[in-house]
């Protein structure tokens, strides 16, 4: 009879896990009679930011794009992912499909990967180049300099956008999660709109200090979207899934317009991220 006893209170301990694997979204499917945006894959950037690297870097624009200053900007880091037409993200089709519903106004998309060594062997995915951490992990605003003062101009010589910090928004996953939160915190004359997955709030490089920070802190106009699950990393910088709810917490404390989305299962991926990012754009570009 104990046998069977401890094998019931086992699996009654056992949690039940979300299925841990992506679903291609609705909103994420092409649709043959919504226009097509266009994306176009720019000159590597050798950047005087962060001397010495070299960045694979693409822009996305809408087919409803005018070159008069009105369009919107969404930048994304570790951008070779975000860019594609598959796998997790699938930035481009839902873009086409919301801004064809009017559901997010004419958005330019920049997608941008961390830079790296120019004297190193290139990996074979951008979110491995050597600079990755450097740019992404560490507080201060060298990065969202970088952005603001290399990167966007040099997209404004052909595709003029909008200044209006609430027609700018900023995404990432991982270190490139928290290097979005970090851009807008730092610039929110620039950005009001941040959507991470899995962020790595940690203490890689002092990301931990934030929910003390937004506690001591004036509110900023911002408005953000972040996303994480009970399977993230666990180790020696921090526990993922904890930091996420200490950020939330602190954001909802004081009062920011923030949501977080947290689901059981899922390891460090894009799985989770990739499957609810339609819906993390409705919120985000939501009036």
């Amino acid at each position: 009879m104990l046998r069977p006893l401890l094998l019931a209170l086992a699996l009654a301990a056992t949690p039940v896990f979300a299925a841990d694997v992506w679903k291609l979204h609705p909103d994420a499917e092409e649709k043959a009679d919504v226009p097509k945006g266009k994306v176009t894959e720019m000159p590597p950037w050798v950047s005087k930011s962060y001397p010495d690297t070299v960045r694979e870097w693409w822009v996305y624009v809408p087919a409803q794009y005018k070159p008069d200053g009105s369009a919107a900007l969404m930048v994304f880091q570790d951008g070779e992912g975000y860019a594609k037409l598959t796998g997790s993200w699938r930035v481009p089709t839902v873009f086409d499909n919301f801004i064809a519903a009017g559901v997010m106004p004419p958005t330019v998309a920049v997608f941008i990967n961390p830079g790296h060594e120019n004297a190193s062997p290139k990996p074979a995915g951008g979110w491995k180049n050597s600079d990755r951490s450097n740019e992404y992990d560490s507080l201060g605003d060298k990065f969202a300099r970088f952005l603001l003062e290399e990167i966007l101009p040099e997209v404004e010589k052909q595709w003029p956008v909008s200044h209006d910090p609430e027609l700018r928004a900023i995404c990432g996953a991982s270190s490139g999660g928290i290097c979005s939160f970090t851009v807008a915190w730092e610039h929110p004359e620039a950005f009001h709109k941040v959507l991470s997955t899995v962020g790595s709030f940690t203490n890689i490089r002092g990301g931990n200090a934030y929910p003390s920070l937004i506690r001591k802190t004036e509110k900023k106009p911002l408005r953000v979207f972040l996303a994480d699950s009970s399977g993230d990393v666990d180790n020696q910088f921090g526990n993922w899934p904890l930091a996420n709810q200490q950020m939330n917490a602190a954001l909802t404390y004081m009062k920011y317009d923030v949501r977080f989305d947290y689901v059981e299962g899922y390891k460090h991926s894009s799985e989770h991220g990739g499957s609810i990012f339609p819906d993390a754009l409705r919120w985000l570009w939501r009036k």
